[in-house]
């Protein structure tokens, strides 16, 4: 077995702590919007070729206002060389507005031959739209809401065939408006969440007293699997027929998907910020956690990439006992990462939305005595997901938060471009997340080759054995650093 040590001068000072000022920060004579300003100032160009792979998508990397061609341009140009996709958003408010800001973009992209990239969330919502027609109705016919969503009118599922044809009208209209200039979207995301059919919270108490959902859902006292399983086939259907559908017909190839929509075990090992424990609902029970019971929702959609959510929700780090508050954080965030990454198939693009501050949920005690997940081993969670199949990563944060986020995710994925071979077609020799702290170990294999990392949360410094294609594999300690290995 031959190792090889990669420990490039130049990606290990990309890899130096995230909040000093880059020296290569330079501001173009004129300056741009100051989100977009941002990125440039605190990214630096690629060394490596991104190849044909997804670029990083960023949060503030978004919507930079009305620009010439010339200008549009030399943003997306400016952003590509930092491996970054720039993307613009469809409003249903102000179309002709959003097609002028857009556009000069998509011809930009089109003509350096990169991906149109946009983000068609506010076309989606909402579906229940505050009008008795759509909310639940009582034995009596009376309207009533289900307001445990983050205090949202949520109504009843079965009322919103009306709404399909309003929602689908915003994504054909622009759909067909790039069709006509003759552009094509390449990646469409959006974060519809709090919306349409949801089984979560007291959506469960609601349609029992709803006579239509009773109508509907046989069992719907006794049987929450089948009460969760056709809510969320009637959800996936939805975006089916509103949103991918209209896309996928004019535009084939076009990557389109949505906010933690992904295939998995069966189960989700994360809550939302809207969303409350239900102690008497199916569940996985591990420590102090709750892992739900989730429907297989993602291949009814006909979504073409999977987006899991890989946050650190405050409430998760007190789920667990571990000594090592780092691995409370590591531990939960990759099993979410590895639950996605072994069930989604490799034709299937992995866009994780990633993050690293706290998100802070729930109430003062899900708050109190959280310990922020630090620096180090967030870059260290990072190149793990890519070392375990995820293909890029999509930064959402907010604008407080955005020079620190940005700052501690672009290394890692401009890092990382020096193993496009791996990333390209390596595949991944081990989905497992150690139950105590200790050494974790990821790999992409690539014929007789295996780029390899192993992050240790203890002072263990034996090597670990692995067998990979049927070969031992020895793995020694290698703090921040991947090995190339060539296997016997």
């Amino acid at each position: 077995m031959y190792v090889r040590k990669v420990n490039h001068p130049f990606f290990a000072a990309l890899l130096l702590g995230a909040l000093v000022t880059p020296l290569w920060s330079q501001k173009t004579t004129e300056s741009w919007p100051e989100h977009i300003q941002l990125v440039l100032d605190n990214t630096r160009p690629l060394q490596c070729d991104r190849g044909r792979r997804l670029p990083l998508y960023l949060w503030p990397a978004m919507n930079p206002g009305p620009l010439s061609p010339d200008r549009a341009e030399a943003l997306v140009h400016a952003l590509d060389r930092r491996g970054v996709g720039l993307v613009c958003t469809w409003r249903p408010d102000r179309r002709q507005d959003c097609l002028a800001e857009c556009l000069p973009m998509a011809r930009a992209q089109k003509k350096l031959g990169l991906r149109i990239n946009i983000n068609a969330n506010p076309c989606l919502y909402s579906f229940f739209d505050d009008t008795p027609q759509t909310a639940h109705q009582d034995e009596k016919g009376q309207p009533f809401w289900d307001r445990s969503f983050a205090n949202k009118k949520i109504g009843c599922p079965f009322t919103l065939r009306p709404r399909r044809a309003v929602i689908r009208e915003r994504i054909v209209w622009y759909a067909e408006a790039y069709a006509r200039e003759g552009l094509a979207p390449g990646f469409v995301f959006a974060d519809w969440e709090i919306d349409g059919p949801l089984e979560w919270n007291e959506a469960w108490e609601h349609a029992k007293k709803c006579r239509r959902c009773r109508q509907h859902i046989p069992q719907i006292d006794a049987n929450f699997l089948q009460f969760q399983k056709i809510l969320r086939d009637l959800r996936s259907d939805l975006q089916w027929d509103v949103y991918a559908r209209p896309l996928r017909d004019r535009f084939p190839a076009v990557l389109v998907g949505n906010y933690a929509v992904y295939p998995h075990d069966g189960y989700r090992y994360w809550y939302d910020y809207f969303e409350k424990v239900q102690p008497g609902l199916p569940a996985l029970v591990e420590q102090k956690a709750r892992y739900r019971h989730w429907a297989n929702e993602f291949e009814k959609t006909g979504f073409t990439f999977a987006m899991p959510t890989v946050y650190p929700w405050s409430w998760t780090w007190h789920w667990y006992d571990y000594e090592s508050a780092d691995y409370r954080w590591f531990y939960n965030l990759l099993k979410v990462a590895s639950n996605a990454a072994r069930h989604t198939p490799s034709d299937v693009p992995l866009v994780p939305f990633v993050h690293w501050h706290t998100v802070m949920v729930g109430d003062e005690a899900d708050r109190r005595g959280v310990r922020q997940f630090s620096e180090k081993n967030y870059r260290e969670l990072l190149w793990h997901m890519l070392l375990r199949g995820h293909d890029t990563f999509f930064l959402w944060c907010s604008s407080s938060e955005r020079l620190r986020e940005v700052r501690l995710l672009h290394p890692v994925w401009a890092a990382a471009q020096q193993y496009g071979e791996f990333l390209d077609r390596g595949v991944p020799v081990n989905y497992e997340v150690p139950p105590q702290p200790g050494p974790v170990v990821s790999g992409l294999r690539l014929g007789n080759r295996l780029l390899i990392r192993r992050t240790d949360f203890t002072d263990h410094s034996q090597p670990i054995d692995l067998t990979v294609a049927g070969r031992p594999v020895s793995v020694p300690p290698a703090p921040g650093e991947c090995r190339i290995i060539t296997l016997e």
